[in-house]
């Protein structure tokens, strides 16, 4: 399967604090990527360098080939990256619906796709930005980076702080978004376990540096491997 995304080499960081040194990964059309490691390990910096938020010192990202390492942020989203941060950046002063079809652009996802999948939102479509829950502006947040209808997602933690029923509700979602519709993605999360059980492929990054990285399956099968990456103790029996 041809690759979607190549990352070469990739150095980046603030101004001029390195975070991510020389990160190397590709993911192939059509799968999704699980990236994990501990806090602090660069995860958001490799993610938002991809969406173009942070300064690029040295390497190359290419999406379909084209350069985006060369693109300001906006453009990157035009070149098909659709980006959730952690911080949702929904619009709160707009309506539902107004927040989506600001940003749509033509293809299959549309704001009546999005509501079919998260019918919560079609529920609140006239309610404001900020008359929602963070569960349901977690949801605005995927919608907007749909009807985008982009070639790669980013998800950045999307179920950070979120009541057991509505992770349940996203993570079903994200996985008819990736295994169903075909949309490759890239998912940073705090819970291993259940991003690794939807994803092909994982990369564990320390310190800036690419670790680990292989099928997300063999890394899911092997819990003990998975602590010792992350850096988590196992208590003494």
């Amino acid at each position: 399967m041809a690759d979607l995304l190549q990352i070469e080499q990739l150095t980046a960081g603030y101004g001029e604090a390195v975070i991510l040194h020389e990160v190397s990964l590709s993911l192939a059309r059509g799968e999704t990527l699980a990236l994990l490691g501990r806090n602090g390990t660069g995860k958001t910096t490799l993610m938002n360098t991809i969406a173009g938020a942070t300064r690029q010192h040295a390497g190359h990202i290419l999406l379909n080939g084209v350069a985006l390492h060369r693109m300001p942020s906006h453009q990157r989203a035009a070149a098909g990256v659709g980006w959730v941060p952690q911080e949702r950046d929904i619009f709160k002063s707009l309506t539902v619906l107004e927040n989506l079809t600001a940003v749509a652009r033509p293809g299959a996802w549309t704001p009546a796709r999005v509501f079919e999948m998260f019918p919560r939102l079609a529920e609140r479509q006239s309610n404001m930005g900020n008359q929602l829950s963070g569960g349901e502006q977690q949801m605005l947040a995927v919608g907007r980076a749909l009807v985008l209808n982009p070639q790669l997602l980013l998800l950045d933690e999307p179920l950070e702080g979120l009541a057991p029923i509505i992770v349940q509700e996203l993570l079903r979602a994200i996985a008819r978004i990736t295994r169903d519709e075909g949309l490759s993605a890239i998912i940073v999360e705090q819970h291993p376990q259940a991003i690794l059980a939807i994803s092909h492929q994982a990369v564990v990054l320390d310190q800036g540096r690419v670790i680990h990285q292989g099928l997300a399956c063999d890394l899911q099968s092997q819990p003990a491997l998975l602590d010792s990456l992350l850096g988590v103790a196992r208590p003494v029996a």
